[in-house]
C-alpha cells in the first residue's frame, strides 16, 4: 500500500469533481463510504490500481491511498485528477445564478485523468441509450471482462476496466448479452484497437485533440467532449448533443428548455471556459418537471 497526502491550496470539492465517474449505483469501478470517501479502481499507464480518496476539509489535506501495479501512478496524478492543472482565473460569470453558484463552488475545478481509453469506453457506452442501460452496459462489461481490483478493492468486490487489447477481441454475440447495440459496439472495439494513439491526444492543444478523436466512426461531437472533458481536462468541452443538456441550463438559468442551437449561443460567450457553465448547472442546478413520456430502454436486445 502506498499513502500520499495532498494539499490543494483551495477548497477542493473532491465528491462534486469525482462525480460523473460513477456509473450509476453499484459502479464496479466506483464506491463511496458513508464518510464521504471514494474508491476507484482504475488501469493506468503501469497497470491496475485501486486508489481510496478522503478529505479533510479542516486541514486542507486530500488522503490517498493507492493498492496495486498502477499505484505509484495513481497516487502522482492525484492532484491532477483533482483539478490541480485547471486554472478557472479567466472565468467571468455573466449570469446571477452562475455568479452565486461560482461563489459557492470556488472549490470546483476540471479534472484531468490522463486515461483517455477509460473515458471513450464509459462515454461510448453511454452514446444514444437511457442512463439505466448505459450503466448496466457498463456493469456486466466489468464484471465479465475486468479484473479484480488490487488490494481491498478485491474484498469490497470492485472491478477494474478491461484492457484495449481484452475489449478488442470481445465478439459481438457478447456484446448484445450486456446489451451493447451494433452501433455502439463497433465504436468501442475501433477505439480499442487504436488506444494508444488516443493517449497521445494529451499533450494536443483542444481543437486538435477534438478533431483527432472524431476522426473515428462513432465518435462525434458530444462522445469527444465527455472524453476532454475527463481526460484532457478541457474547460471548454461542453457536452452538446446531450438529451438532459439544454434541459438543465435553460431551466437552471432563463426558467425554459433550449435546444442545442439556443444552449450552443447562450454558451458562445463564455469561451474558453463552456464546461465550467455546465459543471456547475450539474452540481448545483436545477431541472424541469418531468411530464410525458420518457425515453425507454430497448426490450430487444438478449439479456
Amino acid at each position: 500500500m502506498l499513502r500520499r497526502v495532498w494539499r490543494p491550496g483551495f477548497a477542493c470539492e473532491l465528491s462534486a469533481i469525482l462525480w460523473p465517474f460513477q456509473k450509476g449505483r453499484g459502479d464496479p469501478a466506483y464506491q463511496k463510504d458513508p464518510d464521504g470517501g471514494i474508491w476507484r479502481a482504475i488501469r493506468t499507464p503501469e497497470g491496475a490500481a485501486t486508489v481510496h480518496l478522503t478529505s479533510l476539509p479542516a486541514d486542507g489535506e486530500i488522503h490517498v491511498s493507492a493498492w496495486g501495479e498502477g499505484a505509484e501512478w495513481a497516487a502522482d496524478r492525484l492532484p491532477a485528477m483533482l483539478g490541480a492543472e485547471d486554472d478557472p482565473s479567466g472565468f467571468e460569470p455573466r449570469h446571477a445564478w452562475i455568479a452565486e453558484a461560482w461563489e459557492r463552488h470556488r472549490g470546483l475545478r476540471v479534472p484531468r485523468t490522463g486515461l483517455v481509453f477509460e473515458s471513450a469506453l464509459a462515454a461510448v457506452i453511454e452514446q444514444k441509450v437511457t442512463g439505466g442501460e448505459a450503466y448496466a452496459g457498463w456493469r456486466r462489461l466489468l464484471r465479465r471482462y475486468g479484473e479484480e481490483a488490487p488490494g481491498p478493492g478485491r474484498a469490497r468486490g470492485m472491478r477494474v476496466p478491461p484492457a484495449p487489447a481484452t475489449v478488442a477481441r470481445i465478439p459481438s454475440w457478447e456484446w448484445l448479452r450486456m446489451p451493447v447495440d451494433p452501433g455502439r459496439s463497433r465504436t468501442v472495439v475501433a477505439v480499442a484497437r487504436v488506444a494508444g494513439s488516443l493517449e497521445r491526444t494529451l499533450g494536443l492543444p483542444s481543437q486538435e485533440a477534438d478533431r483527432r478523436l472524431r476522426s473515428l466512426p462513432g465518435v462525434g461531437r458530444w462522445t469527444s467532449a465527455e472524453v476532454r472533458q475527463r481526460a484532457h481536462g478541457d474547460p471548454d468541452a461542453v457536452s452538446l448533443g446531450d438529451y438532459h443538456l439544454g434541459r438543465r441550463v435553460g431551466w437552471t438559468l432563463l426558467g425554459e428548455v433550449l435546444d442545442d442551437d439556443a444552449v450552443e449561443e447562450f454558451l458562445e460567450p463564455y469561451r474558453p471556459h463552456r464546461f465550467r457553465v455546465q459543471q456547475l448547472v450539474d452540481v448545483a442546478g436545477s431541472s424541469p418537471p418531468r411530464r410525458g413520456p420518457r425515453m425507454a430502454p430497448r426490450r430487444h436486445l438478449p439479456t
